[in-house]
């Protein structure tokens, strides 16, 4: 089986209904504690450290480290809509906290700025071409200061491919159900995703990609 999937699908995809079927992950506030747990327990960040949270989505990540003391955060993502939220929920708390609509490969932010860049919830290896996603890499590099450090949260290609199916399924809540048709090929994993809701039919079908990498 072939999926055709369109290069710029990450544009349109994270929104209202990305937010419904992705909630296990993206909106579990334990998960979150946890991995930034996992972060501040293994880097140095000072408290007037410059972060910036690369394809932050609503902000989960930023907002658990201003939690903690870490107010110095720029939040970048393309989706206005996930901006929105988050810039509603960080207005909501009066936390200052600079959200930013642009591009990864070409931010437009201030070079050499950063004691750190992260780009986590796997959210990095969305381009087939990889040489878009060593733009991404550049940039962050860029934007990064003398001695800074850019961390990336990625699943384990070996991991990934041991444990690979492809047809996943799961119920999202009493209305919604996803069904996940995958082909892993050369490292990407291509994927054609249909969401039925119970009382409305089919209310999206959409492709999108993802290049898996392994450490050397």
């Amino acid at each position: 089986m072939e999926i055709e999937v369109d290069k710029e699908w990450w544009k349109e995809i994270f929104d209202e209904v990305y937010l419904r079927t992705d909630a296990r992950s993206v909106c579990d506030h334990d998960l979150t504690r946890r991995e930034i747990d996992y972060i501040v327990n293994r880097l140095d960040i000072g408290p007037d450290d410059h972060i910036l949270d690369l394809c932050g989505g609503q902000g989960r990540h930023t907002f658990e480290l201003f939690r903690r003391g870490y107010s110095r955060i720029t939040l970048l993502d393309f989706s206005s809509y996930l901006l929105k939220i988050g810039q509603k929920a960080a207005a909501d708390e009066g936390w200052n906290i600079a959200f930013v609509r642009g591009d990864a490969r070409q931010t437009g932010l201030r070079s050499n700025h950063f004691q750190y860049v992260f780009i986590l919830g796997s959210s990095f290896g969305y381009f087939v071409e990889d040489q878009e996603n060593r733009k991404i890499l550049n940039e962050a590099f860029r934007l990064l200061c003398s001695g800074g450090q850019l961390l990336l949260d990625l699943p384990l290609r070996k991991y990934v491919e041991r444990k690979f199916k492809p047809v996943v399924r799961h119920t999202v809540d009493d209305d919604l159900d996803v069904t996940r048709i995958r082909v892993l090929e050369n490292g990407v994993i291509y994927a054609c995703e249909t969401i039925i809701s119970k009382t409305q039919g089919v209310i999206r079908k959409n492709t999108y990609c993802t290049r898996l990498y392994q450490p050397n």
